[in-house]
């Protein structure tokens, strides 16, 4: 099996109304970094890709076929604090403060204008999560 550089076994693909608004956010919010973009006929988002840390996501604009569908999902970042603090500027809101949490990560949560919920964490141990 091939899986292409940067990408993982799975791969989260956004479907969301005003894409172009959403990349914006990925790179501006949460610190991405954009590495392909293709547009459909129309001049919206067929596909583009942001590297998020060692991940990258796909994002394309929602259709009728395809519609805003959103997720959450776990985002760990050096410094929780300051990731919170700057997805905040960039639109998102509130779902949770940060806060060390017992499992050993400091952890807060935004919700994104295309209501994807992001729970960014800091890991404070390096160990694995255990019972």
């Amino acid at each position: 099996m091939y899986i292409p550089p940067d990408f993982g076994t799975v791969t989260p693909y956004f479907f969301v109304a005003d894409a172009e608004a959403f990349v914006h956010f990925l790179i501006q919010g949460l610190g991405g970094t954009e590495t392909l973009r293709s547009l459909r006929p129309d001049g919206k988002i067929a596909n583009a890709q942001i590297r998020l840390g060692t991940s990258t996501v796909m994002v394309s604009e929602s259709s009728a076929k395809y519609p805003p569908m959103p997720s959450s999902f776990y985002l760990y970042v050096a410094d929780a604090d300051q990731s919170m603090q700057k997805a905040l500027t960039h639109g998102a809101t509130i779902e949770m403060e940060v806060q060390d949490m017992p499992y050993g990560d400091r952890q807060g949560g935004v919700r994104d204008t295309h209501g994807n919920i992001w729970w960014i964490s800091q890991r404070l141990v390096h160990a694995p999560y255990s019972e």
